[in-house]
């Protein structure tokens, strides 16, 4: 085979690692927001039930 087509088949092999290593990382950004975003609710979430809860036991 000529240079040419390793060039081209070089080409080709290294867009499709670099579609599968670009997907890879965006799926663990994705994840890691995803996870960062329900960490804050769940804080928020947590301080407003805690302070629910402590007006419930001061009133009694």
């Amino acid at each position: 085979m000529s240079r040419t087509v390793w060039a081209v088949i070089c080409a080709i092999v290294a867009i499709v690692i670099a579609w599968l290593i670009v997907d890879v990382v965006f799926s663990l950004l994705w994840f890691i927001g995803k996870l960062v975003i329900v960490a804050v609710v769940a804080v928020v979430v947590f301080f407003v039930l805690r302070s629910l809860i402590g007006r419930r036991s001061s009133e009694r």
